[in-house]
């Protein structure tokens, strides 16, 4: 199955999207990675939905990616005696290690971490930023503040402090249990939640112990201050624009979008942009015009895969959400403008033999009649350089190993094939390009293509070879050197 398209979907699954038939339905309206979400629901639920998309995948024949999102801590405030209290602009209010029920004046923050962090004058956010209220005064028990924003504050609201880096490790005892159990499911991704720093990344890495690949989710003020050291600790990174919305000003949003996708790209990793895309679909079977110009503002700027998070997973029209979003993929890339676009923001990097060869794989299809780049690879290194040049033809990955075909279905513009068996010669490798181009419908006995490989094979990084070979296999055996 071939989709039409470079940018990916992420679609999460959820209690609207639990069964065999709607999950491959989300498949074949252009789904390429399923999101499991670890907030929700119990391991047996994980592990139910992991099968069903496996099962999809062997009916299918084509790889699909799974991202397995952990949680992250969770900042909230205590019960309330009555339920909920009405928090008045300029009125005083504290919060406090007391567990005892809060009233009008007072809550329990149970987290004495936000307390050690805290500084007068620090900003405290409460349900979705809904309510703000400023540090007067603290201690290592207690905040009193200011309300500066007012509203209803109820039971175990949730807590953002934007303007501090809390002294608080990415990973509770609940995403170390999650991580584990999804390593051994055998998802391709897992999405980590409240990095502030790089250590958060290596941190999860080294529990990961390479079962999976890591997504940095991009949703603190302090992750952007080290934005650069987290990419280069991460696999990838996801720009989670709700949370990012609530402790940013909203319209710093855009800007930090096309920044993070910028910087993603140059250094050849995937981005996927998240949150609230297509929001009105959870209830609508059509999106607002806002929305849609929203997804298509992401994949004009380069992005590599664009996410449905509640649409998917518990919406009214999960199937509607996804070919939404694929029409909408498929419309902006036939725009002249949007290879303008990317060409005017691709950025020249060449610092190794790889380097070279991607970028002279790009330059050649370009300028002459190639129908597709084809990648052996081992590892999706090659692969994940081939897509930040942003080709004007699809990559086709070639590898004979299953995970990592897995994983590259979350890569820009590729379409992975698991070959058979690893190849030991050149002339195998041309061969098996050809063959796959012709049997999934990227080019007839008439094209050309362009082959990329490593001498020796089957060692990850070692890309040292292009050539331009016929898709007729008569040819090749008069052309191609052993």
């Amino acid at each position: 199955m071939r989709r039409m398209r470079c940018v990916k979907i992420v679609a999460t699954l959820g209690p609207a999207s639990n069964d065999h038939a709607t999950i491959r339905a989300l498949f074949e309206a252009g789904a390429d990675v399923f999101r499991l979400n670890m907030s929700h629901g119990s391991h047996a639920d994980i592990a139910a939905r992991h099968a069903i998309v496996r099962q999809v995948e062997a009916e299918t024949g084509k790889p699909i990616a799974i991202l397995a999102d952990l949680q992250g801590p969770k900042l909230r405030v205590g019960a309330f005696a009555s339920g909920a209290t009405e928090l008045e602009e300029g009125n005083r209010f504290r919060l406090d290690l007391d567990p005892a029920p809060g009233e009008s004046h007072r809550v329990c923050l149970p987290h004495p971490e936000i307390f050690a962090a805290l500084e007068p004058g620090s900003t405290l956010l409460v349900n979705d930023g809904k309510i703000r209220l400023r540090v007067e005064e603290c201690g290592p028990e207690f905040a009193e503040t200011t309300v500066m924003v007012g509203g209803t504050i109820s039971d175990r609201k949730g807590v953002n402090v934007p303007d501090v880096v809390l002294p608080v490790a990415a990973l509770s005892e609940k995403d170390k249990a999650d991580l584990d159990f999804a390593c051994e499911l055998g998802v391709e991704w897992l999405a980590l939640s409240f990095v502030q720093r790089a250590a958060d990344v290596t941190e999860a890495r080294e529990r990961a112990a390479g079962r999976a690949l890591l997504i940095a989710k991009i949703e603190k003020p302090s992750a952007l201050t080290e934005f650069d050291e987290i990419l280069a600790a991460a696999d990838g990174i996801m720009i989670a624009r709700g949370d990012l919305g609530v402790e940013l000003p909203v319209e710093s949003v855009p800007p930090i979008q096309k920044r993070l996708i910028r910087k993603a790209r140059s250094a050849a990793k995937p981005v996927i942009v998240a949150t609230q895309m297509l929001e009105s679909m959870i209830t609508s079977p059509m999106p607002t015009r806002a929305e849609v110009s929203d997804v298509a503002t992401a994949i004009y700027e380069g992005a590599d895969a664009v996410m449905l998070s509640a649409e998917s997973a518990a919406g009214n029209y999960p199937i509607d959400a996804v070919s939404t979003m694929d029409r909408v993929a498929r419309q902006v890339e036939s725009d002249p403008t949007y290879r303008d676009i990317i060409v005017a923001s691709r950025v020249m990097q060449r610092s190794s033999v790889a380097d070279g060869i991607v970028a002279a794989a790009r330059e050649i299809a370009e300028t002459t009649d190639i129908r597709a780049i084809c990648c052996f690879t081992e590892s999706g290194h090659t692969v994940n350089l081939v897509a930040r040049e942003r080709p004007s033809v699809p990559i086709i990955a070639l590898t004979s190993v299953p995970g990592v075909a897995r994983r590259l279905c979350l890569i820009w513009g590729t379409h992975t094939v698991i070959t058979d068996e690893p190849v030991s010669r050149f002339k195998e490798a041309v061969l098996s390009a050809v063959r796959a181009a012709r049997r999934d419908g990227f080019a007839e006995s008439e094209h050309q293509i362009v082959v990329t490989a490593g001498l020796p094979f089957n060692v990850p990084g070692s890309t040292n070879i292009l050539r331009v070979a016929p898709c007729e296999e008569r040819l090749i055996f008069r052309s191609d050197p052993e």
